[in-house]
């Protein structure tokens, strides 16, 4: 894995007061003025929202959730019901500059077709998710002997939409898998602060809470 860049939970469906979740305002800033987006898994569009303010982007959303889309309808926004699994296909190929996926790609079906489709989508694909990896996860399982519930990771494993739980590590030999390259890789620890940029991947699978990678053919 070559040097990483230090660039200025976990529902399918997101909310209104999630729009301080940090992720998202890095997505933002990772995301280039004046691009083409699609938010994929959009919740209400509290992404698109803070695209269209910070960035100017011309931002389209697609939202399984009945609620997600009248939000994001009422807000003024772009954006049909879709699902991640089954309508990224109908889209041509690099329609879009961005194809986002934020702390989703852990609730869809097929992860890995999901991002092969975000990359034939968008010239770029950006992907938040939460570390299962993290050093709380780890010890909560190890200490009580049941599935763990945490800030980024907040159900309980009887209702969790979340059926691909997936580490740090798992999602790099995944982009690697699908033939993609990791532009930008971030990692952030459980208060939101990021993890040291040149720190080793064991180190970001233990402290990373969450991380944001921005993915490229």
């Amino acid at each position: 894995m070559t040097a990483l860049e230090h660039e200025a939970p976990v529902p399918t469906t997101r909310t209104v007061a999630e729009e301080g979740r940090v992720d998202l305002k890095l997505i933002a800033d990772l995301v280039e003025r004046g691009s083409r987006v699609l938010d994929v898994g959009c919740g209400d569009g509290s992404l698109m929202v803070l695209l269209e303010a910070r960035r100017g982007v011309d931002a389209r959303g697609i939202e399984l959730s009945q609620p997600g889309v009248n939000e994001c309808v009422r807000r003024g926004l772009s954006v049909v019901q879709g699902d991640a699994d089954r309508d990224l296909q109908h889209y041509p190929d690099g329609a879009f500059d961005y194809a986002v996926l934020s702390q989703t790609i852990q609730a869809t079906e097929n992860p890995k077709l999901v991002l092969e489709e975000l990359l034939r989508i968008g010239r770029r694909a950006v992907v938040s998710f939460p570390n299962f990896g993290h050093w709380t996860v780890r010890l909560s399982l190890l200490l009580t002997g049941r599935m763990p519930v945490t800030r980024n990771l907040a159900y309980a494993w009887y209702d969790t939409p979340n059926i691909h739980f997936c580490t740090i590590r798992d999602f790099v030999e995944l982009a690697r898998e699908v033939g993609a390259t990791v532009e930008t890789a971030i990692a952030l620890d459980a208060s939101g602060q990021r993890v040291g940029m040149r720190l080793p991947w064991w180190f970001w699978n233990l402290f990373g809470a969450q991380a944001v990678f921005v993915l490229k053919r």
